[in-house]
């Protein structure tokens, strides 16, 4: 029976390989809700070859423009987003794809899982702001979720069938563009030198975080909240080729890896058939074209942002929403050439210093602590 599902972030990076996935296996899945924030056109593209259910624009300007466009194909169509966190309570959905970017993926990812929906994340800031809580609703809920990030991917394969004997989490790191400038090179990068990832092929602003490490920061507070670890037992290594997609060290010494090449869709595709494993015309790695694996140490100075990622998880409470909020403010503001590089860490340090923290928040406190950082980050740029 084919599984249904519903993809926050249809038109991004993750959304659109999650369908060239659905593509490949429409006999297994179904596309049912396909949601986008603000581009249109391709949403309308998209549910006009696979015809979901539903579709929410976010941009509530649009809305007319989607529907006008869908008027003749008999799919649902909302806007804005509190009809987000509506549509993953849909019935006839299955599975919810969170591959929204940022923390506008926390409230909708609540609403599914308080709607007993599987969930396939991609939205790691759900975990690195609300691990906490996210973590109870899921036990509460009795929710499986199956993680996306091709290094928590890689960690929950290598745990299947031992989950119980973790000593240490590691996690591989490309390195990002920079990984061999000084930092005097650093401070005069530009944007589009940010942008060039040299393994991968993601989105804006998880390409940044790439580059600052920041991304790495926040897939460490994540690996603590799905893996059920403490900050010194999750260890980051510079694995420049980004085959090792991540390992997992047991209690006997033993490590265990998840290798292939760098290639989204293969996550993907294991978050939506776990617990089997299907078929795919993936390219194949090949070891003698890789005659040469090399890990390294990363260089905290020079990448203070993953720093500052462990200074906040082993803070906890508030802190991790402090840096997150922080953190999307200061990369918008590095793509519109407000800062340079080397501020986006100045930034998210000052904000860790300057919010009120709270040891043990609410729903309504991350709310509160991802307003009041946002604001406090766009006054002192």
């Amino acid at each position: 029976m084919a599984k249904h599902i519903a993809i926050l972030g249809s038109t991004g990076s993750i959304g659109t390989q999650t369908l060239d996935v659905i593509r490949s296996h429409s006999d297994k899945l179904v596309a049912e809700v396909l949601t986008a924030h603000s581009n249109a056109d391709l949403l309308i593209q998209q549910a006009a070859e696979f015809k979901p259910n539903t579709v929410v624009i976010g941009d509530e300007n649009k809305y007319q423009q989607v529907k006008d466009a869908l008027f003749d194909l008999d799919i649902k169509v909302f806007a804005g987003a509190d009809a987000l966190s509506q549509v993953v309570q849909m019935g006839t959905i299955d599975t919810v794809v969170t591959a929204m970017v940022g923390y506008a993926g926390l409230k909708p990812t609540i609403a599914a899982i308080k709607a007993k929906k599987h969930i396939a994340l991609a939205n790691k800031e759900t975990l690195v702001v609300a691990g906490d809580l996210i973590t109870k609703l899921i036990k509460e809920n009795n929710v499986f979720l199956t993680p996306i990030d091709s290094e928590h991917s890689a960690i929950f394969q290598c745990l299947a069938g031992e989950p119980q004997a973790i000593e240490k989490v590691i996690l591989t790191a490309s390195g990002g563009p920079f990984r061999t400038k000084s930092i005097e090179e650093l401070k005069s990068v530009t944007k589009v030198q940010a942008l060039k990832h040299p393994n991968w092929d993601m989105g804006a602003k998880i390409t940044i975080d790439s580059a600052t490490m920041m991304n790495k920061g926040l897939e460490v507070i994540e690996a603590k909240w799905l893996f059920g670890v403490e900050a010194d037992q999750i260890q980051v290594v510079v694995h420049p080729q980004s085959i090792i997609h991540s390992m997992i060290q047991f209690n006997d010494g033993s490590i265990k890896a998840q290798m292939g090449l760098p290639d989204m869709k293969l996550p993907i595709q294991y978050a939506l058939s776990f617990p089997d494993r299907w078929p795919s015309d993936f390219e194949r790695f090949d070891f003698t074209k890789y005659p040469s694996l090399t890990f390294e140490e990363p260089n905290f100075q020079k990448f203070p942002c993953l720093t500052l990622a462990y200074e906040a998880l082993k803070q906890g409470g508030n802190m991790p929403a402090i840096i997150n909020a922080a953190n999307e403010i200061a990369v918008d503001s590095f793509l519109k050439d407000k800062i340079g590089f080397l501020d986006i860490a100045k930034m998210v340090e000052k904000a860790m210093n300057g919010i009120a923290f709270v040891k043990q928040p609410t729903y309504n406190d991350y709310v509160t602590s991802d307003v009041e950082t946002r604001k406090y980050v766009q006054s002192i740029i």
